[in-house]
C-alpha cells in the first residue's frame, strides 16, 4: 500500500494558522535551514574542543595528521610538474627553496599578518597549481604549454568536444566539476599554508632551528649537486615555473607585433592574377585535410600495418585509373588539435602557432592558396566544411565563394561522436551540389575531412556509393560502432581504433576520385597534425604526409625537384620542409611569379 499522503491545507486551516501567528512576526524558517544556520564557526569549534576533551588521544592523533597533510600539500604544490612525464617519485623527494623562504616568512610574522601572508601565499600555490595541471593536459592533447593569455576560448572548444563525444550532461558535469576542482584547490591550499603557519609558531625557537637546518641542506645539496634519479635535490621548481609564465607571457606580447609584421611582407599579395598559377589553368584544383593525419599513422607499428596496406592499395586503383602520386612531409604548426592553424599554416605560407596569430593573419590580406586562383579570375571557388557548425567569417579570408557546413549538405545520418558526418557522405554531396556540375570556369575546392578526428569511435565504414543516400544508411553502423568512452580510456585501443580511421577516410577520398576524378583534376592531400600524445606518444614529431595526384604527368613533372616519393605513401629519410613553406614553393612551382611589396 502507498503511505497516506497529507492533506493539503485549506483555507480554513491557513486562516487560523494565520490568526494564531503575531502580527509582525517572521514564519520559522525550515528544519534544515534551521540547521544549516547552525552550523557555524564558533559552534564547530566548541564541538570540536568537546570531541578533544572527551578524546585526547585521539584528537591529538588528528591534530597532527592535519599538520602533516598540510605539509604535504605545500610541498606538493610547490613540486608538482607541468608535464606527465615527469611525474615520478623523485619529482617529490627535492626540498624546495621557495618553501623555506615561505616559512621564514612566517616565523618573522605576528599572528594576524602571518595569517594574511599565508592566506596570500596559499592562493599563489592554488593558482600555481591550477596551471601545472592545466600544463599536463594541454602537453597530452596539444603538446604545448597552456597559454594563459590566448588559450582561454579553448576551453569552450573543449566543452563542445566532450559534449559531442561523451554527451551534454557529462560535459556539463565535467565544466561544474573543474570549476568546484579550481575552487576547492585555491580553498585547500589557503587553509594548508595557514595551517603550517600556525604550526611555526606555536615554538617559533623550535622552528627556526629545523629552517636553520633545512636550509643548509639545502645549500649543501645545491653547492654539491646531489640529485636523485637525475633531478637536483635542492628544488627552485616554483620559481622557475613562475619565470616560465612570465617569460611566455612576454614572449606572446612580443610576438604578436611581431608577426604582424611578417603578415604584411608578403611576396605574392600583389601578384597580378594574369600571373598566378598559369601552369594550372583549367584544372579542377582540390585542397584536402584528412583529420589528425600524421607521420603516427604510416609509422607507428600498431597503426603503421593497415594504413600502409591501404596507401598501397590506394596506389595501385588510382594508378589503374590513371592517377599518379608525389608525397613527402609536412612539419604542421599544431599538434594533437588545433586543426584551423593547420589549415592557416598550409593555406597562408605563415606560421600560424597559436589563436592570436591566427587572428591577426584571418583579419588581413596575406594571399591564401584559394585566394590566388579566386584572384586569377579563372576559377569558381567553394569550401565543404562538415566540421563548421557555427558561423565561419574566415571563408572570406580564404576567397571561397560559397561553403557548405554541417548543415548545407543534406544529411540526415547519425553523427560519429565529434565528426557531424562520415567522409564519404561529404565527398559524395560535394560531387553532388558541385564537383559534379556543369560549369563555365573550373572550380578550386577546399575541403575538411572529419571522421578520423578523435576520440576515433566510432569510426564509419565504407558502403556502396549509390546507396548513400541522406545518410540514413549509417544508422546502423553508428549504433554498432565502438563506445567512445570505451577508447579514451586505452592508449593502445586508441592507437588501433585511430589507425582505422584513418584507413577510413583515404579509402573514402580515393575512391572518390577514382570514380569521380577528371582528366583535369588534381588533388592535394595532407594531415593537419598528429594524433594527440595518447596515440602518437611522447617528443613526437609534428610531422604529416603530403601528396599530390593528377592524371596530366606535367603536373607533377613541376615538381620533381622536390624529391618527393611515387605514390601516396612518403619514404621515412624524404626532406622535411615546415608546413608554411608549402606555399610559396607550390606557387613557384607552377609559374607564379612574386612581386615582393616596396618600402
Amino acid at each position: 500500500m502507498e503511505p497516506a499522503q497529507a492533506a493539503e491545507p485549506t483555507e480554513g486551516t491557513k486562516a487560523a494558522e494565520s490568526a494564531t501567528t503575531p502580527a509582525g512576526a517572521l514564519a520559522s524558517p525550515p528544519l534544515p535551514l534551521r540547521a544549516l544556520r547552525a552550523i557555524r564557526p564558533r559552534t564547530l569549534r566548541r564541538v570540536w574542543r568537546g570531541w578533544k576533551g572527551a578524546h585526547p588521544v585521539a584528537a591529538r592523533r588528528v591534530s597532527h595528521g592535519g599538520t602533516l597533510l598540510a605539509f604535504l600539500l605545500v610541498a606538493v604544490a610547490l613540486l608538482l610538474p607541468n608535464k606527465e612525464a615527469q611525474l615520478q617519485v623523485a619529482a617529490f623527494t627535492r626540498l624546495p627553496v621557495e618553501g623555506l623562504l615561505l616559512a621564514a616568512a612566517l616565523l618573522v610574522l605576528p599572528r594576524r599578518p602571518r595569517v594574511t601572508v599565508a592566506v596570500l601565499g596559499g592562493l599563489a600555490l592554488g593558482v600555481l597549481t591550477v596551471l601545472n595541471l592545466t600544463d599536463i593536459e594541454f602537453n597530452q592533447y596539444l603538446g604545448r604549454s597552456f597559454n594563459v593569455v590566448l588559450d582561454w576560448e579553448l576551453l569552450d572548444d573543449a566543452q563542445s568536444y566532450l559534449a559531442d563525444t561523451l554527451g551534454g550532461t557529462t560535459a556539463l558535469l565535467a565544466a561544474v566539476g573543474v570549476v568546484l576542482l579550481v575552487l576547492a584547490v585555491l580553498a585547500v591550499m589557503a587553509l594548508a599554508v595557514v595551517r603550517v603557519g600556525d604550526f611555526l609558531g606555536r615554538d617559533k625557537a623550535r622552528s627556526t632551528r629545523g629552517l636553520l637546518l633545512a636550509s643548509v641542506v639545502w645549500m649543501t645539496c645545491s653547492a654539491l649537486d646531489v640529485q636523485v634519479a637525475g633531478i637536483p635535490v635542492a628544488s627552485e621548481h616554483t620559481v622557475v615555473m613562475a619565470k616560465y609564465h612570465e617569460q611566455a607571457l612576454r614572449s606572446t606580447i612580443r610576438d604578436e607585433r611581431e608577426f604582424a609584421r611578417t603578415a604584411e611582407a608578403d611576396p605574392f599579395r600583389d601578384t597580378p592574377g594574369s600571373e598566378l598559377v598559369p601552369d594550372l589553368r583549367g584544372k579542377d584544383m582540390i585542397f584536402t585535410f584528412i583529420e589528425s593525419y600524421g607521420r603516427t599513422a604510416i609509422e607507428d607499428p600498431i597503426t603503421a600495418p593497415g594504413v600502409n596496406k591501404t596507401l598501397d592499395a590506394s596506389t595501385r586503383a588510382l594508378a589503374e585509373a590513371g592517377f599518379h602520386a608525389r608525397s613527402g612531409w609536412l612539419t604542421s604548426a599544431t599538434y594533437g588539435g588545433g586543426s584551423w592553424l593547420g589549415h592557416s599554416t598550409f593555406m597562408s605560407g605563415l606560421w600560424v602557432d597559436n589563436q592570436n596569430r591566427y587572428r591577426t593573419v584571418t583579419s588581413g590580406d596575406h594571399l591564401t592558396l584559394t585566394e590566388a586562383f579566386k584572384k586569377t579570375g579563372a576559377w569558381d571557388t567553394v569550401g565543404v566544411m562538415p566540421g563548421v557548425q557555427k558561423g565561419w567569417p574566415e571563408a572570406k579570408w580564404y576567397g571561397l565563394d560559397k561553403v557548405y557546413n554541417a548543415f548545407g549538405m543534406g544529411y540526415e545520418g547519425p553523427k560519429f561522436s565529434w565528426s557531424t558526418m562520415p567522409d564519404q557522405y561529404a565527398l559524395e554531396a560535394f560531387q553532388r551540389l558541385e564537383h559534379g556540375r556543369k560549369r563555365d570556369k573550373p572550380l578550386t575546392s577546399f575541403v575538411i575531412l572529419t571522421s578520423s578526428h578523435q576520440p576515433w569511435a566510432p569510426v564509419p565504414e565504407m558502403v556502396g556509393w549509390d546507396q548513400l543516400g541522406d545518410g540514413s544508411v549509417f544508422k546502423g553502423i553508428e549504433a554498432a560502432g565502438t563506445e567512445p568512452a570505451d577508447v579514451l580510456t586505452s592508449s593502445t585501443r586508441s592507437r588501433e581504433e585511430y589507425g582505422k580511421s584513418i584507413e577510413y577516410s583515404v579509402t573514402a577520398l580515393t575512391q572518390w576520385m577514382e570514380r569521380y576524378g577528371k582528366d583535369d583534376t588534381v588533388l592535394v592531400v595532407l594531415g593537419d597534425h598528429q594524433p594527440n600524445a595518447r596515440v602518437s606518444g611522447d617528443h613526437a614529431s609534428r610531422d604529416v604526409p603530403c601528396a599530390i595526384l593528377a592524371k596530366d604527368p606535367k603536373v607533377l613533372d613541376k615538381i620533381d625537384d622536390w624529391g618527393w616519393t611515387e605514390g601516396l605513401r612518403p619514404d621515412h629519410d624524404v626532406p622535411v620542409w615546415k608546413m608554411s613553406a608549402f606555399r610559396d614553393r607550390f606557387l613557384t612551382a607552377y609559374g607564379s611569379t612574386p612581386h615582393p611589396p616596396k618600402g
